[in-house]
This record gives structure tokens, C-alpha cells and sequence, in this order.
């Protein structure tokens, strides 16, 4: 015990005395969520729009009176189509509408075309985008609908983006730090020319290995407390609606399967780029098949029955429920079983592969 004690605060100790790596770390925690909460916009915002408009009257203007700030810019006035597209063709403008010169007077018939061209090279961008016009439009047509459509959101009654991209973020960071402290932890020995050294040191290797491991997942642990108390709860008012011991019980799990892919690639790479390297090619499909970045239900099939071996998609289940839901404890008993499952196999696993090397 005193051995593993020792082996253990010398690597926090080196951890904290490497500046270069506390300052990535500290980064990853908190600016870069921050960044990836506040800098990325699902809805339209500043979205440059032009027109032309052949009739000139009072329904083409009321129309594009609803195009104002925050989501859109002063529309554009352009004398003739072929301005307008060439407008768009060349990035000034992303949205064009077109009023014919009959526009007002099918209106009042019931029958009026609005052109629009929109420039889709932002897929995403540009649908959101025509969603918000057509909205627009359907103002000024008076429907009657047999359904009285009443909806009522759930978890999210604003529909905040930015929580969801914050959480989304700390996640994918937590992966990504987590496998490469772990390895780094150990492939710095050999670069440095001290294997050898901690070779011959009179413990037992299941305990150098078992104290650095849990020396890199005390570190995550604590970025997590400081990401979750400063970024996500004091910048992103992100709610708590379940069991905040419940998180971290659940992150610790989830440690423990990122430290054991960490322990591989420390027993493969020779050097601090090969786990830059590697650690990109075996978490990239991870993070992919987590449905962080792309819902697990539109992916095809056979890739949604891959991202049940994706320890990343439990967790990221396990803590939207925790945090959105306010699911009990006793209804995630399906991600912890799948987080302790995975987590034992894979840092197990890594384990033995790093410990043939000893």
C-alpha cells in the first residue's frame, strides 16, 4: 500500500509540475467547452439577405420587415434577378427572395408565388434558414386548420442549444483527455529513457501500473468538478434535475474504460505523437458512434448495433437523463450495468496488455 501510495502522488506531483500539460488540461475543461457552447449557432444568426422586388407594395415590405436582427441582417434591394443570383453565387448574400411583378395581386386572389434562393452549401444552416422564412410566410395566409396543434416542450421549455453543445463538449473532452493522460502517463517513460529504470524498482508492476492509472483518472475527476461547477453550472445555468453523485459515480465508470483504451495505446506507441495518433484513429469511431455528433436513430442499422459496444453512448445517455430528465438512480441501472461491463473488460484488458511489457 505504501508503495502504490508513492507511485501515486509522484505522478501527481510530475502531472502538476509539467505546466505545458496542466495548461491543456485546464483549457480543455473549461474554454473549450465555453467556446463550443457559446460559438456554435443551430438557428439562423446575421444570415445576409437580398430581394427584388417588381411589384413595390405593401405586402412584399411587411414580409421582409420580419427579416431583423438577431437572425437575419438589413435585407439588400437589388434591380434585377440576375444581380440577385449573381449576388448569391458569389458568397454576398445567402438568402434571396424574389416578389413578381404580380406578387400582390395573386395575393389577395389566394394564389401567389414567392422565389427564393438559397444559397445550401450550409446544409443544415440553409434548412434551418427556409424553416424560419416559410414560418414567416404562413403569417400572412390565413388557414384554417381542422387540428389545433398544441405543443409543449419537454426538458428544455427554451430550447437552449447552448447547454446541449456545452454537455456535449465536456463529454467528448473528458474521452479524449482521459486516454491520453493515461497513456501519456507511461509513454513518457520510455521516451525519456527511464523504463528501464522503473523496471528495476523493487514493486511489483501491477501496482506501478494500477498507481499511475488512477493518478491520471484523480486528474480527470477533478477537471470534471471544476468544468462542471464553473462552465456548466455558473456559465451555461445547465440544470441539475437528478443526483449529482449519481454523475460522478457514473464519470467514474466511464474513466475507467477510456484509462483501459489509454493502456493499450501506451503498450503499442513509442512515442508522444504515435498516442496523438492513435488516440485520434480508435476515438474518433467512438465519439461517431456515441450519437454525440449524429442521433443513433438516423444512423444505418448495422452502425446502430455498433454503438452498443461505444461506452461513450451509455454515458452520454446516462447523463442527459441525469441532468434534462432527473431520472432516478434506480431507472439507470441499464448504464451503469453497461458502463461497469465495458469499463471492466476494456481496462482490464489494457492492463494485461501494458503489463507484458513489465
Amino acid at each position: 500500500m505504501r508503495a502504490f501510495l508513492t507511485v501515486l502522488l509522484k505522478e501527481l506531483i510530475m502531472f502538476f509540475r509539467s505546466w505545458g500539460l496542466v495548461a491543456v488540461v485546464l483549457y480543455s475543461f473549461t474554454i473549450d467547452v465555453y467556446i463550443a457552447g457559446k460559438g456554435f449557432e443551430v438557428k439562423p444568426r446575421n444570415v445576409s439577405v437580398g430581394y427584388v422586388d417588381y411589384t413595390d407594395g405593401v405586402v412584399s415590405k411587411k414580409i421582409l420587415s420580419h427579416l431583423h436582427p438577431p437572425e437575419f441582417q438589413e435585407p439588400i434591394r437589388f434591380n434585377s434577378q440576375e444581380e440577385l443570383s449573381k449576388a448569391v453565387y458569389n458568397r454576398e448574400i445567402i438568402v434571396g427572395l424574389i416578389f413578381d411583378p404580380d406578387f400582390e395581386k395573386n395575393y389577395f386572389k389566394g394564389k401567389a408565388q414567392l422565389n427564393l434562393l438559397l444559397d445550401a452549401t450550409a446544409a443544415a444552416q440553409s434548412y434551418i434558414t427556409l424553416s424560419y422564412i416559410q414560418n414567416i410566410v404562413l403569417r400572412f395566409n390565413d388557414l384554417n386548420f381542422p387540428v389545433d396543434l398544441k405543443t409543449h416542450k419537454l426538458f428544455n421549455q427554451n430550447s437552449d442549444t447552448p447547454k446541449f453543445l456545452a454537455l456535449a463538449e465536456f463529454l467528448s473532452i473528458l474521452t479524449l483527455i482521459t486516454v491520453i493522460l493515461s497513456s501519456v502517463v507511461f509513454v513518457k517513460e520510455k521516451e525519456s529513457g527511464t523504463w528501464d529504470i522503473m523496471l528495476l524498482m523493487p514493486v511489483d508492476s501491477k501496482v506501478i501500473i494500477l498507481a499511475k492509472s488512477i493518478s491520471q483518472i484523480i486528474i480527470v475527476m477533478v477537471g470534471t468538478i471544476i468544468c462542471t461547477g464553473i462552465v456548466l453550472f455558473g456559465v451555461f445555468d445547465l440544470p441539475m434535475n437528478g443526483s449529482f453523485f449519481a454523475f460522478v459515480l457514473l464519470t467514474l465508470m466511464y474513466t475507467f474504460s477510456t484509462t483501459g483504451i489509454g493502456l493499450f495505446i501506451a503498450s503499442v506507441a513509442q512515442s508522444l505523437v504515435q498516442v496523438a495518433q492513435l488516440s485520434v484513429i480508435i476515438m474518433m469511431p467512438i465519439i461517431f458512434l456515441s450519437g454525440s455528433w449524429t442521433p443513433i436513430y438516423s444512423m444505418h442499422p448495422i452502425l446502430q448495433q455498433l454503438s452498443l459496444l461505444s461506452p461513450l453512448r451509455y454515458y452520454i445517455e446516462g447523463c442527459e437523463s441525469l441532468f434534462f430528465r432527473g431520472t432516478p438512480v434506480s431507472d439507470l441501472w441499464l448504464y451503469f450495468a453497461a458502463l461497469f461491463i465495458l469499463g471492466s473488460v476494456l481496462y482490464l484488458f489494457g492492463f494485461r496488455k501494458i503489463g507484458k511489457l513489465f
